[in-house]
C-alpha cells in the first residue's frame, strides 16, 4: 500500500485557522478559491511574526507570481484547520512555499499547494534580495 503524499510530519510550521460561515459555497464545503486565502494568511502571518515583515511601512513587499493547489478531501464550516508550511526553494529574491491544509488533529492533508513570492522594493516594484531577517526565518522552513 502506498503512503499518502502529504502528511503532517512533512511540514515545519503550522498556522491554525478557523473556517468561517461565508467560506462555504453552494455545495456545502469550503470553496476552492478560499484555500488560496488560507495559504496567503498562513505565509504572511509567519513572515510578520517570525520574519519581521512590516506590511504597512517596510521597504520590501512580497508579490505572488505563481500559485497552484490540489484537492484531496473537502472541509466545511465550522471546522478548525491548520495550514502546514515549508519552503521548497529559497532564492536570492524569491521563495517557493509548499503548503497543506489539515483538519485539526488529522495527519493526512485535505489539500496541498504551492506559491512563489518575489520580494520587491515597495516604491519601484523591482526585485530585491530577501532581507536577512526574512531569509533567516524562511531558512528554518527549508524542506530536507
Amino acid at each position: 500500500m502506498s503512503q499518502p503524499e502529504h502528511l503532517r510530519s512533512d511540514y515545519a510550521h503550522f498556522q491554525p485557522i478557523t473556517t468561517r460561515w461565508h467560506d462555504n459555497d453552494l455545495y456545502g464545503h469550503v470553496n476552492n478559491v478560499v484555500y488560496y486565502s488560507f495559504f496567503d494568511s498562513a505565509v504572511n502571518t509567519y513572515l510578520i511574526e517570525v520574519g519581521g515583515l512590516d506590511i504597512h511601512d517596510g521597504e520590501v513587499v512580497g508579490f505572488v507570481v505563481s500559485s497552484s493547489c490540489d484537492y484531496f478531501a473537502s472541509i466545511a464550516f465550522p471546522e478548525r484547520i491548520e495550514v502546514g508550511l515549508r519552503v521548497g526553494k529559497l532564492g536570492n529574491s524569491s521563495v517557493q512555499y509548499e503548503l497543506a491544509i489539515f483538519k485539526a488533529g488529522e495527519d493526512e492533508a485535505c489539500a496541498a499547494g504551492r506559491f512563489v513570492h518575489v520580494f520587491v522594493d515597495r516604491t519601484s516594484n523591482r526585485p530585491v534580495p530577501i532581507p536577512e531577517t526574512l531569509r533567516a526565518a524562511l531558512a528554518r522552513l527549508l524542506r530536507d
